[in-house]
Order: structure tokens, then C-alpha cells, then sequence
């Protein structure tokens, strides 16, 4: 797969590709508990594909995956953390309650259309709700790198892409002009 386009690749691990409608349009939540073992699955699916995903590109900025990005119509995304260890995030129904005033832009890429990289503007801490497999609700503050890794994702539980939040007159960068991979972003 070396020689394949970063998209091929991605299109090849299973990741929906960017023309794609169910890219562009918000997901359904689950009714939990009642849906858990739904939810596991489309997890577990989840899962699967970033573990596939990260045999063949490393990401020193962590990354995520959003279910609409496995062709699944359902509100759950994960994100793993750039730091060695770190436990996942799991998003289930989540929802940005508040963010902070400040932002920074930064360059972001997307399984989904993965030849390119967008600076994309995001505001430094953002506190989101979401919902545990047994029906709690939780709320969790998210800072810098790992706010703008769960805002990419919960984008694509409401049918966004990055482009979307791209500042007019701005394009996405090929991955050949892009040098920073295999580094975090700086704060």
C-alpha cells in the first residue's frame, strides 16, 4: 500500500471517503441503555478500524474516528490521545456545551480525505456532554491538541468536515506541502 495515495489507503482500511453523503449529514443518537449493546458494536467497529488505521500511518498528534467515517449512521466516535498510555475517549451523543472565546488555527487532516491537510481554526477548550453505555450523562473539559482532536469528531457526528470550518479564501494543502506529520502541534 506505499505507493497508494494516503486516500486509497484509508478507502482501503474501511474509511468512508469524503463524496460520500453520509459524511454530510448529522448522525442518530442512541437511546441508552436501552441501545447499549448497539453502541458496543458500533464501538467495537470503531475500534477495529483505528487499530487497522494505525498499523500503516502514525499519528503524533493522536487521532480519532467518527462512526460516519465506517459507513455507520449513529452518534459514537472515539479519539486517542497523542500520549503514550492514554486511555481513549469515547464520544456516544456527545455535545459541545461550551467552548472558550480563544482559538488557535492549526492544520488538520481526516481519514476521509486524507491526500490533503486544512488549517482549520477551533477555540482552545471546549466542555462536552455525552452519554455513558449505561445511560449516565458526563461532562468533560477538553484543552488545546485534544479539543480540536473531539471537536474533528463530533463535526462528523453533525455532518462537518473540516473544510466547513475552514476561513474563506482558505485551501487545504497537499500532504506533499505539508511538514509537519510525525509531530504534535505546538502551543
Amino acid at each position: 500500500m506505499s505507493d497508494a495515495r494516503p486516500s486509497d489507503t484509508m478507502r482501503a482500511l474501511g474509511v468512508v471517503q469524503a463524496e460520500a453523503q453520509i459524511l454530510h449529514r448529522p448522525t442518530r443518537a442512541f437511546d441508552l441503555p436501552a441501545e447499549r449493546e448497539a453502541a458496543q458494536q458500533v464501538l467495537d467497529q470503531l475500534f477495529a478500524a483505528a487499530a487497522r488505521i494505525s498499523e500503516v500511518h502514525p499519528f503524533a498528534k493522536g487521532m480519532g474516528i467518527a462512526a460516519p467515517q465506517i459507513d455507520v449512521d449513529r452518534a459514537a466516535a472515539i479519539v486517542q490521545p497523542a500520549e503514550a498510555g492514554a486511555d481513549p475517549i469515547i464520544l456516544l451523543n456527545p455535545r459541545i456545551v461550551s467552548h472558550s472565546d480563544e482559538t488557535d488555527e492549526q492544520f488538520e487532516g481526516c481519514l476521509s480525505f486524507f491526500d490533503v491537510r486544512g488549517l482549520v481554526p477551533r477555540p482552545l477548550t471546549i466542555t462536552v456532554e455525552h452519554t455513558s453505555l449505561d445511560g449516565s450523562t458526563a461532562v468533560a473539559t477538553y484543552h488545546q491538541g485534544l479539543a480540536r482532536l473531539v471537536h474533528h469528531e463530533i463535526d462528523h457526528l453533525d455532518g462537518y468536515l473540516y473544510e466547513d470550518r475552514m476561513r474563506d479564501g482558505v485551501a487545504p494543502i497537499s500532504v506533499a506541502e505539508y511538514r509537519q506529520t510525525g509531530s504534535a502541534w505546538s502551543y
